[in-house]
């Protein structure tokens, strides 16, 4: 059994894992690990400590990635009305799969490597957005009809769509018109 990990063993780890997210994100699996542990602030031996390899690094880093994304809907879901909290997190996926876009090489390796950094990501998105759908629907503000996996699929379209930065205002204005055909509209009398 291992032992939970101090407090600045812990604030280490999680700022090793946000700065490597940013960092293969943004230059892709040729970012040294040295490199990582610089920008964290951190030695050499202390990355190596808690990430032994770099796909150790790139899973862990992916991993936190989806965590803090599936992990935002409660929280949404507590500060604002369900429907606005669907469309922030559409916000947030969007800015999520960015990042795993351009983690992907990096992923690519740990998979060759024999890792799955993706076994339980379906699983999570799924319960985020059913989680917030199913509030927007007991608000009676989207339809009942609407599927988590049809969202996700939605989602990751506008993301593809629009992986260009400079298509940031068009990805705005793709998510509203998906938030549109979501909300709920009482039949005409």
């Amino acid at each position: 059994m291992s032992r939970p990990l101090r407090a600045d063993a812990q604030r280490n780890r999680e700022r090793l894992l946000e700065v490597a997210a940013q960092a293969f994100a943004h230059d892709g699996p040729q970012v040294s690990m040295d490199a990582v542990a610089k920008l964290a602030g951190v030695g050499i031996g202390t990355l190596y400590r808690h990430f032994p390899t770099r796909e150790a690094l790139v899973e862990a880093a992916y991993r936190k990635e989806l965590a803090r994304l599936c992990d935002a809907a409660p929280g949404l879901l507590d500060t604002m009305p369900p429907d606005q909290a669907v469309r922030a997190w559409m916000n947030l996926f969007t800015e999520y799969l960015t990042t795993k876009r351009g983690m992907a090489d990096a992923l690519r390796a740990v998979i060759a490597s024999g890792g799955n950094p993706f076994a339980q990501s379906r699983d999570r998105l799924l319960g985020a957005v059913g989680t917030l759908l199913d509030a927007a629907t007991a608000a009676g503000t989207v339809r009942a009809d609407v599927r988590p996996e049809d969202v996700l699929v939605s989602l990751s379209g506008v993301s593809l769509a629009t992986a260009d930065p400079a298509q940031a205002e068009q990805a705005g204005r793709l998510l509203d018109l998906l938030m549109d055909g979501l909300r709920y509209r009482p039949p005409a009398t």
